[in-house]
């Protein structure tokens, strides 16, 4: 899809998801947004509140690529419930790699509207990927304090980078928390 086909406010979006991968978080401004979306630099006050709606926006778009991110690794895991849930954390781990601003905005930006309904929704969406990979090891109900001993374990993760990878996989951490043979 071209800029020129989506809508203002998508065209901002997409360019401020754009920013993001290329510069990280302090490569986002509104009037870069607007310039890279091919708009007038008042565009986006039209649009949305300020720098905090297009975050807002941005990290709303931002889960929908995460969710996806730990899908496509499930849908290539083995049938072990231990292999599928070490598959989504590792999709977890593939995206605040290789889009580390997205996931900037999406978990360490203050300025979110956390009431905004299509945020709500896609974060919802990534939590029941990992909610599914927990219910096996959980008795096939949610176990909240399972899930968040993963979720937390793989954001760590996430968060230390190469500096602890390189020392341990992540499957060794997740193999401490749940039986991989199960």
């Amino acid at each position: 899809m071209t800029q020129s086909s989506l809508s203002t406010r998508d065209a901002l979006i997409e360019a401020g998801l754009a920013l993001l991968v290329e510069g990280g978080p302090e490569g986002l401004t509104l009037r870069r947004a607007a310039a890279r979306a091919g708009v007038s630099h008042a565009a986006p006050a039209h649009h949305f509140k300020g720098l905090p709606g297009l975050h807002t926006a941005i990290a709303s778009r931002a889960f929908a690529l995460f969710t996806d991110a730990m899908l496509h690794r499930l849908a290539a895991a083995g049938d072990s419930p231990f292999a599928r849930l070490l598959a989504i954390c590792e999709g977890y781990l593939d995206f605040a790699r290789d889009s580390a601003g997205l996931f900037h905005v999406m978990f360490a930006c203050p300025d979110l509207d956390d009431q905004d309904p299509a945020l709500i929704a896609e974060s919802a969406r990534a939590y029941g990927v990992l909610r599914e990979g927990c219910l096996p090891f959980a008795g096939d109900r949610p176990d909240p304090v399972l899930e968040g001993l993963v979720w937390s374990s793989v954001h760590g993760y996430a968060l230390l980078g190469p500096s602890i990878s390189d020392e341990a996989p992540f499957s060794a951490v997740l193999a401490r928390i749940l039986p991989p043979d199960a």
